[in-house]
């Protein structure tokens, strides 16, 4: 008992440890309220108040230490410091896991057949509006995918349109869709890194 007071007294500890310790526990329970803050926008009713809880009890126990240390400059540092990492980290982490859908609206001049035929043969449900814009007759597509598919529906859409414009919308709620399977994504990211290699070459 007398050694753990020896270091939590010393001037190491609190000069060093225990900032870090207050860093690390803010970047974590930042990183938690960015994605619970993200969950709840998409309406997700069971995770985020699993993630507020822990986002709370971490932050609580952060807070505690600056309380019990108001002298200690440092720890003010790396409680900013680690909220500023903290929602860095929180975005990063849910780009990776690229948690919902998206619409992708493309407007395209010239004919759109081939396009709208390369997103159907990959499994994505696809919808083509005539409209009309400033310089003329358009086409629509209206495409809904999974975020995780977004690289792949612009990979296609360079394919096939290059000067295509394309808008990215959020959507909170879908109900039914088509939506490809994931090993039918992975091997077409497989295959067309293959193409890429056998092109470089």
């Amino acid at each position: 008992m007398e050694f753990f007071q020896m270091i939590y007294s010393s001037p190491i500890f609190s000069l060093i440890v225990l900032p870090l310790l207050i860093f690390i526990a803010r970047v974590c329970d930042v990183t938690l309220g960015t994605i619970r803050i993200i969950m709840v926008s998409k309406g997700n009713k069971f995770i985020s108040p699993l993630l507020g809880f822990f986002e709370v009890f971490i932050w609580l126990l952060a807070i505690g230490q600056i309380m019990q240390n108001l002298t200690n400059f440092y720890n003010y540092f790396a409680y900013s410091a680690g909220f500023a990492a903290g929602n860095y980290v929180g975005i990063k982490l849910e780009e990776k896991l690229a948690i919902g859908v998206l619409m992708v609206r493309m407007i395209i001049k010239d004919p759109s057949q081939e396009l709208f035929q390369a997103l159907r043969s990959n499994n994505y449900g696809a919808t083509v509006v005539d409209a009309y814009g400033l310089h003329g007759k358009v086409n629509v597509i209206y495409c809904m995918i999974k975020r995780s598919n977004f690289d792949d529906i612009v990979r296609i859409i360079h394919q096939y349109h290059p000067k295509a414009f394309y808008s990215v919308e959020d959507v909170r709620l879908v109900r039914e869709g088509i939506f490809p399977q994931g090993i039918s994504w992975i091997k077409r990211r497989f295959q067309h890194s293959l193409q890429s290699t056998a092109k470089q070459k």
